[in-house]
């Protein structure tokens, strides 16, 4: 168990181990570029497992999200939809950033779905650092254990 959870009922695991992976995987995409040994197809696969990384730490991040409005906050009726809930995680102090940055990995999350070339894809590397920042941030908020 990474972290003491305020409510056992919330499992953190998944947040912690896919923004740890994120995390470790945009460190390679960075020096990759560095790295004369590797093929532009393996540069390629690496920029590709960070978009992957991103969208499978992105969902589960909001679906903790959801889970903490429930059972640490109470609120009764929560939305099952990104964008909804994190204007909710929002109102309710969980963001150190803005809700807009939140909203934007929101429209990057759902921009590269089932596309990883060209643009969708040079956004989502354009933003991961901030987003793996904002991750941490959140994930002391929720857990109130420091980022290892």
């Amino acid at each position: 168990m990474h972290a003491t959870t305020h409510n056992a009922m919330i499992d953190y695991d998944k947040f912690h181990k896919s923004l740890k992976h994120l995390q470790m995987q945009y460190a390679n995409y960075l020096h990759a570029q560095e790295r004369r040994e590797l093929r532009d197809i393996d540069r390629e696969a690496i920029a590709e497992s960070v978009i992957q990384r991103f969208e499978i730490c992105y969902d589960t991040i909001w679906k903790d999200i959801k889970r903490y409005l429930i059972e640490e906050i109470g609120l009764p009726d929560v939305p099952n939809s990104p964008k909804p809930i994190l204007k909710l995680a929002g109102q309710n102090g969980l963001f150190g950033s803005s809700v807009g940055s939140w909203i934007e990995y929101a429209d990057a999350r759902t921009s590269t779905a089932h596309d990883y070339s060209g643009k969708k894809a040079k956004l989502v590397l354009k933003i991961v650092n901030n987003f793996i920042n904002d991750a941490i941030g959140l994930y002391q908020k929720m857990t109130g254990a420091t980022w290892k």
